[in-house]
């Protein structure tokens, strides 16, 4: 059993866990309808399985899978950042919630304590002189502006500020210390709280400045996180950018290899051990792979040699037998012997040493409407953004010439249509011949495959053409998909790099 199949058995086993507690506690609760009053549960429709994971929330994780970054240094750098902003959001919470409050909370104490003292004063002291001591005191000592008002009804309330962590402790302090009628102004001048208590028969106004009764240096706290934030992110992308471009360069490397370019000049192993592993790794498989490319060419230019060597010895026999219709037909035996080996040595033959240059796709596919007229077929050929792209031109041609010319064999009607967009080469290649049945457009594609009602044979064919053609086109990184054509037949869809 395989690691996703473990876990698709786990949540099967999971939801049918769940669905099975349910059932028992809906048939158990059944058993006593009128002792609990739930008879609302004989309609509950419970289902056999419940697949949580089809359920509510299947749009989860496609939605994490649209809207995320795809590439490994974005994705590398949230993986840093998101602890790094869920942390900074908790401790700023805590630290409002319990620092900023409570010394807020002790500061305003502080503060209402003194007013409470200025207005026990007032009162113990009657008169004019009492009053003139209490200012006295309030302003020499407690560093409190406070004058006397006649009687009078308070102020409207002031409105709410958003952040009221002062209006609300200020207010519940003076309740609890003075508990008399109150008015405050904690909105008004930023630097000064202004506080109204209405007593017998006067009005004590008290101006305290802001910084006694609120922890207005707080800020300086979120400023430093916010600083300190900005310099970890700053070494984070710093250091993953190093990290990740050994990753990238072996990437296109990679890339580059399978699009028969060769490695650049200044690749080396470089970043972590693991990439570093990873890379050596690459370069001893190059190495290798180039190795037994260039012996696998060694050996098939040997066999054609000396294969055409010996045609050649049976085609020189066979003049000396003169002209006759057993010559005529050993003659066309060797043709067919010569063109057989010509495909076979074709598709074996190594497409990796040949030199990655620029193609024109007209010019390639302005070669096929001779072909076409001399058979009498309808070409049409669209061409939509850069008609030039780098691959390697021979093979590159003789992929394009199989596709078309397939087409070409067995349809009346072609249509060709080249999109070279950004990174991609999509060529499509439709006709209205007939066609080949969905279960075997894949058959085709296999070397020496000739199916009776395939397209890729006709009279002495070997089945190879397909075949080359597919192994061109991801030997360049891309593919050939098969499919219904618009057209009534067959639809070929070359998608290539380029």
């Amino acid at each position: 059993m395989t690691f996703i199949e473990r876990i698709r058995k786990s949540r099967i086993d999971t939801a049918n866990g769940f669905a099975r507690a349910v059932r028992f506690s809906r048939d158990w609760m059944r058993r006593w309808p009128d002792v609990w009053g739930w008879q609302w549960l004989r309609r509950v429709p419970v289902p056999s399985r419940i697949d949580i994971w089809r359920g509510p929330l299947r749009p989860i994780p496609r939605f994490f899978a649209r809207y995320t970054p795809k590439s490994l240094y974005a994705r590398s750098l949230i993986i840093i950042i998101a602890p790094m902003v869920i942390l900074q959001c908790v401790v700023t919470i805590v630290f409002m919630e319990r620092h900023w409050a409570l010394v807020t909370r002790r500061l305003s104490e502080a503060v209402v304590r003194d007013i409470a003292a200025v207005v026990e004063m007032v009162r113990e002291i009657p008169g004019e002189e009492g009053d003139q001591i209490a200012m006295r005191i309030a302003r020499r000592d407690l560093d409190l502006n406070a004058s006397i008002l006649p009687l009078g009804p308070l102020p409207p309330p002031a409105p709410k500020p958003f952040f009221n962590i002062l209006d609300s402790i200020l207010s519940s302090e003076i309740r609890d210390q003075i508990g008399r009628p109150f008015w405050i102004d904690t909105v008004g001048d930023s630097k000064i709280v202004e506080v109204r208590i209405q007593l017998d028969d006067k009005i004590l106004r008290v101006f305290a400045p802001r910084n006694s009764a609120y922890a207005s240096n707080t800020h300086i706290f979120i400023v430093w996180m916010v600083i300190t934030s900005l310099v970890l992110l700053l070494i984070a992308i710093l250091f993953l950018r190093n990290q990740i471009r050994p990753i990238q360069n072996l990437a296109a490397a990679a890339e580059g290899f399978g699009r028969g370019q060769p490695l650049p000049p200044d690749f080396r192993p470089r970043g972590a051990s693991e990439v570093r592993r990873a890379s050596i790794a690459f370069i001893q498989m190059r190495d290798r792979i180039e190795r037994q490319l260039e012996q696998r060419t060694q050996m098939l230019n040997g066999v054609s040699h000396d294969l055409r060597t010996i045609l050649t010895r049976f085609r020189l026999q066979i003049s000396f037998l003169g002209e006759g219709e057993d010559a005529k037909e050993l003659n066309a035996d060797i043709d067919e012997m010569q063109r057989m080996l010509e495909g076979y040595l074709a598709f074996a033959k190594d497409e990796a040493n040949e030199d990655v240059g620029e193609v024109d796709i007209e010019e390639v596919l302005d070669r096929l409407r001779s072909e076409a007229q001399m058979k009498k077929k309808r070409l049409t050929i669209r061409i939509d953004g850069d008609p030039r792209l780098t691959v390697r031109p021979d093979s590159f041609q003789r992929m394009v010439t199989n596709v078309v010319g397939n087409a070409l064999r067995y349809a009346d009607k072609v249509a060709v249509t080249a999109n070279h967009q950004g990174r991609w080469l999509t060529l499509e290649v439709e006709d209205d011949g007939p066609g080949i049945p969905p279960d075997k457009r894949e058959e085709v594609f296999k070397p020496f495959v000739r199916l009776d009602d395939a397209r890729n044979i006709d009279a002495g064919g070997t089945g190879l053409g397909l075949a080359i053609a597919r192994d061109i086109a991801r030997g360049h990184g891309g593919d050939i998909l098969l499919s219904e054509s618009r057209l009534g037949g067959l639809r070929a869809l070359i998608r290539l790099p380029a």
